[in-house]
């Protein structure tokens, strides 16, 4: 069975066996699907706009006729030079082309299908996990680790340092497609080129301004005990394409300073001084809703939720598929406690 993880993955991606050039690449996360997908071609073929080189195939087409897959893989350019094939995975079965090429793999010529989210007994996913001649790339969404990565790389290449603050704030608001998370982070160092240093200031004028995520409601909706604008709000993100991650990192950072505020209410501050000092960047038109949320959880009470808030966020990396169900049923459990206490 040749399931790539882990490092195999970058380590076959980095240099691609000959021996194995047929490629599936597949899961929920569709921008680290094309971001693989077009590294892969690049390194296959000297030209990619070349027809010659480059042949691009539907996977719904190939179904009626998977033999195409064998005759435009074993076709030799007019020119010489070596090919690249790139398949669209769609609703019906190419298997059998994949099974038949995967018998004799072809010669400079490499095959790269993308598809979404594939069980385990998939005939395309079970076809390139049992041939000796290819491979299957499972393509998640992006751990802390794999954010981390590419930020990193990104602000190397543009000679850039990124204060802490900014780090944190920038690493919440990543996840869920690759290509999404990079341009973000491309943006970011374009507006901070001629600096020496990205601040949180930079951070939020740029996601801010980039992004038509609507988070804000949905958070305050749960803390100050309002469900149905919570399931309202969070239907929205989701139609919009928001990664449920983002959503569960948002709420973990607002739990975490309205935890400050509560520590500070204990010390007899007001609801109001409370949560200026909890949330320093606040705008007055949230104020009513933490000082709502402040009067809804004590400090002790905010740990259980930061504690909930985490295992949801970790229940979302390891389970994808259901990433969005796990999101909106913690946002909401929080929301009936703040109602009942309210």
């Amino acid at each position: 069975m040749v399931a790539l993880r882990g490092r195999d993955v970058d380590s076959y991606l980095a240099r691609p066996d000959p021996a194995r050039p047929i490629v599936l690449l597949y899961g929920p996360d569709a921008g680290l699907v094309r971001e693989r997908a077009d590294a892969l071609i690049a390194s296959a073929v000297d030209d990619v706009n070349d027809p010659f080189s480059m042949v691009r195939l539907d996977g719904d087409d190939l179904a009626a006729e998977p033999s195409r897959l064998v005759d435009e893989a074993m076709t030799v350019p007019l020119f010489g030079g070596r090919r690249a094939i790139r398949v669209k995975a769609g609703s019906r079965s190419f298997a059998s082309g994949v099974e038949t090429l995967a018998q004799t793999p072809p010669v400079d010529c490499r095959v790269v299908i993308e598809a979404g989210e594939l069980r385990p007994d998939a005939p395309l996913r079970k076809a390139c996990e049992r041939a000796k001649g290819a491979v299957a790339i499972a393509c998640y969404p992006d751990t802390e680790r794999d954010l981390a990565k590419l930020i990193d790389d990104e602000f190397r290449a543009a000679s850039l340092r990124l204060a802490p603050d900014a780090r944190a704030t920038l690493m919440a608001s990543l996840g869920g497609d690759r290509q999404a998370s990079r341009n973000e982070v491309r943006k970011l160092t374009l507006y901070a080129h001629g600096s020496r240093e990205v601040t949180l200031d930079d951070v939020m004028a740029v996601i801010s301004d980039a992004s038509d995520l609507k988070i804000d409601p949905i958070v305050d909706g749960a803390f100050a005990g309002n469900p149905a604008l919570v399931e309202s709000e969070f239907a929205k993100a989701m139609t919009a394409g928001t990664y449920p991650g983002v959503i569960l990192s948002a709420a973990q950072r607002h739990a975490a300073s309205l935890h400050k505020a509560s520590l500070a209410m204990d010390e007899g501050a007001s609801a109001s001084a409370a949560a200026e000092s909890g949330f320093p960047r606040l705008h007055f038109s949230r104020k009513g809703t933490v000082e709502t949320a402040l009067r809804n959880f004590n400090a002790t009470r905010l740990r259980q939720v930061i504690d909930q808030l985490a295992i949801a966020a970790l229940d979302t990396r390891k389970n994808a598929a259901l990433a969005a169900s796990i999101a909106q049923r913690a946002l909401m459990a929080i929301a009936v406690n703040a109602r009942r206490r309210g």
